[in-house]
């Protein structure tokens, strides 16, 4: 889901372009708020999952993001699309690293099965 959704707003930035009067750089930054908070974090995402409980934490990540998501598809103008943008990077960040957590260890003995998985989510 965070993977994918860091690619299929290309899809859709024409639109965006248009629809909110933004400029290139505007678009750009639609984008790249979003990839450049989830790098940011994805670490920190890691180690709040060992300190809070991965299950929390992973919990947390989707509210955040589902609700960012919403904020999204509400917003009026492209910097509120940009501030709403990062925010879901920040629940994504903590939604991938409870994921990959979990399912490391729902497939502790298939360890291969649960990197195969891991990688086909993440190849978009």
């Amino acid at each position: 889901m965070a993977f994918i959704d860091g690619t299929v707003v290309n899809v859709a930035l024409p639109a965006l372009q248009r629809g909110l009067g933004a400029s290139l750089a505007d678009v750009q930054w639609v984008v790249d708020s979003y990839m450049l908070v989830l790098a940011a974090l994805l670490l920190i995402g890691g180690s709040l999952g060992d300190r809070y409980g991965r299950r929390k934490i992973y919990a947390i990540g989707v509210a955040i993001f589902a609700a960012a998501s919403a904020c999204c598809g509400l917003a009026p103008n492209v910097t509120a699309l940009i501030w709403a943008r990062s925010i879901q990077g920040l629940g994504a960040a903590l939604l991938i690293q409870g994921a990959s957590r979990y399912l490391r260890r729902r497939f502790r003995r298939k360890n291969a099965a649960a990197r195969s998985v891991r990688g086909a989510a993440r190849a978009h």
